[in-house]
């Protein structure tokens, strides 16, 4: 069974901008196999009704989104809540849509592809790539 690679808001970003060859790494994962979350969807939204060009800007975040299958937030609640509250009580928390991508990753059993490696490495059995550094690891886990 293939990895299946949750793309994290800052990985989308690069790949819209063509910066560090993203394409071509998802190609390389297969596209099949990289989704997003809402939250990430949500946070691109917002990116595009910031912009300076808010109708270009999200006629290009629609057509970025629909390559991809979009998980649901619904599903990870009970996660999310568990290692919010731990990494709470050890003094290491992180913003709440950094958590909940992160709870969406860990509930599937997926792999996050994120440069936020300082947040999300909190998470504990977080499985973590940085495709801006590094290539995809498509080997089995």
């Amino acid at each position: 069974m293939a990895k299946k690679y949750l793309l994290d808001t800052n990985i989308c970003v690069f790949c819209m901008r063509g910066m560090f060859e993203m394409n071509r790494k998802i190609a390389v994962a297969g596209i099949g196999n990289c989704y997003l979350s809402e939250i990430t969807v949500a946070e691109l939204y917002y990116g595009a009704e910031n912009s300076d060009n808010p109708k270009k800007t999200m006629k290009q975040t629609e057509d970025f989104i629909s390559l991809f299958r979009v998980i649901p937030f619904s599903k990870s609640l009970h996660t999310f809540g568990r290692e919010m509250a731990y990494l709470k009580s050890i003094g290491r928390k992180i913003e709440n849509f950094d958590m909940a991508i992160g709870a969406i990753a860990l509930q599937h059993k997926m792999v996050i592809v994120t440069d936020n490696i300082d947040h999300i490495g909190r998470i504990r059995d977080i499985q973590i790539e940085n495709w801006k550094t590094d290539e995809p690891n498509i080997n089995e886990r």
